[in-house]
């Protein structure tokens, strides 16, 4: 670390190639080593690791005990057949590890379920760069998707979802990809919001629709093959009510 400038709690440090910024509160002078999987595996703190979607991601356990979840931004789609997790360089604070880390902590501080952020980086390779992000592990990690495969949503639990989204709407939060893998579920009525990458603040507006009908392909995807009567109208409708409360 080269040397490293703090505004409040958020520290932007500059390290060989890029640059990493982090909460002050929770982490003293942390090495960019942080953000590798070997790091942890070393110490014996890596947990668990997959790769899927647009991200590889490891669960860890820090010096301090704190269960951290570690992402590495990968490309989705078609794009990730030809860059996989290089991202084209527009400048430092437009950077996905960044501005995820920036939003999230908005998010935070206006209470709403969503990962609290620990640290981002990237390092810049010419015109392109990759990049990482730390959040803090939420209470659970049981997906919407997992939770219909297991069984059918029961109605409060289809309210909660949608109560869960008002709240995201109400601040003028738009998630640029809500989908069934991204809504986490816990007992009662818990229901939390994962990956905002791409994510923004803006006006509300007709954009929340989107929001919703992108929501709504993915769980009639996850759930067309499933038995039972997973999704439907009547499950969609309890949703709905959720969002209107």
């Amino acid at each position: 670390m080269n040397d490293a400038a703090a505004a409040g709690d958020e520290v932007l440090a500059r390290i060989a190639g890029g640059a990493m910024l982090y909460d002050g509160s929770c982490l003293g002078q942390p090495d960019a080593a942080i953000f590798e999987p070997d790091y942890w595996r070393a110490r014996g703190a890596l947990l668990q690791a997959a790769q899927g979607g647009r991200g590889t991601v490891a669960f860890v356990r820090s010096a301090g005990g704190e269960a951290w979840v570690l992402r590495h931004y990968r490309r989705g789609g078609f794009a990730a057949r030809l860059r996989d997790d290089a991202y084209f360089w527009t400048g430092e604070s437009r950077t996905r590890s960044f501005a995820e880390w920036r939003l999230l902590r908005r998010l935070r501080d206006w209470r709403l379920p969503v990962p609290t952020p620990v640290a981002a980086r990237y390092v810049r390779h010419g015109l392109s760069y990759r990049a990482d992000l730390i959040t803090a592990e939420l209470p659970v990690r049981r997906t919407l998707a997992a939770a219909l495969a297991d069984a059918p949503l029961p109605p409060i639990g289809w309210i909660a979802v949608g109560r869960c989204v008002a709240q995201l709407h109400a601040h003028g939060v738009q998630h640029a990809d809500l989908n069934a893998h991204n809504l986490l579920v816990g007992p009662g009525e818990n229901v939390y919001v994962l990956d905002f990458d791409r994510g923004r603040i803006r006006a509300r507006g007709a954009w929340e629709q989107r929001v919703l009908a992108r929501l709504r392909r993915s769980l009639v995807k996850v759930t067309d093959e499933l038995p039972g009567d997973r999704f439907g109208d009547e499950q969609w409708r309890a949703l709905l009510a959720g969002t209107e409360e």
